[in-house]
């Protein structure tokens, strides 16, 4: 009879997605893993696989938790014209966040040509924000709050790009003022405000 794990799956899961979130995946040594896990690496291997499986893990329960935290934020602001305003301005937020970037796309940029899995995922994950995005859109067409003719699918890319855009910024050591302006600025652009929308105003 195996004897039960002496750890927590998950909160090992979530030492190591900081670990390779912090330093990257080639960066990240067994040394590493083994540190920030409290785990030998027999026991790390034995519970996990090699690393790559063990990034795999990692990666795509951060991917599970954005998509998580993504729906309840579009789903839960009472205004959805609102909620994707706040989307542009989420990565400002959160100051560790915009000098990390996002997990996703960094494991993209490194991974990406060389991986064919990390950019399958990326992919998929993408997708579904786009998706989770566009029905956002979608409801604030019903609220009456952006045009009926507007394309919720390419209105929820432009959005995604836009944030996207607005994380590598703050990569650079962008300052937070001006991280701000610019996503007040993109929101502008392509979020009518709610009496523009519904009396035709510019």
């Amino acid at each position: 009879m195996a004897r039960p794990r002496a750890f927590d799956e998950k909160q090992v899961l979530n030492a190591v997605r900081e670990q390779f979130w912090d330093a990257g995946y080639a960066a990240t040594s067994l040394e590493d893993l083994m540190r920030v896990s409290g785990l030998g690496k027999g026991s790390l291997y034995a519970a996990f696989g090699d690393k790559r499986q063990l990034f795999l893990r990692a990666l795509h329960g951060y991917t599970d938790d954005s998509h998580n935290h993504l729906r309840k934020a579009l789903t839960e602001t009472p205004r959805a014209v609102d909620a994707l305003r706040m989307l542009l301005e989420a990565p400002i937020d959160d100051p560790t966040g915009t000098r990390r970037g996002c997990l996703m796309a960094n494991s993209t940029c490194e991974l990406g040509n060389a991986d064919p899995e990390v950019l399958a995922h990326a992919h998929r994950t993408y997708e579904t924000s786009t998706a989770l995005i566009a029905d956002c859109v979608a409801r604030a067409q019903r609220e009456g709050d952006l045009p009926a003719e507007t394309d919720p699918i390419a209105l929820a890319r432009a959005l995604l790009v836009a944030q996207q855009g607005i994380v590598f910024m703050g990569r650079t050591g962008l300052d937070t003022a001006t991280l701000t302006a610019t996503a007040r600025s993109l929101a502008t652009q392509l979020l009518p405000r709610a009496d523009s929308a519904r009396t035709g105003s510019p």
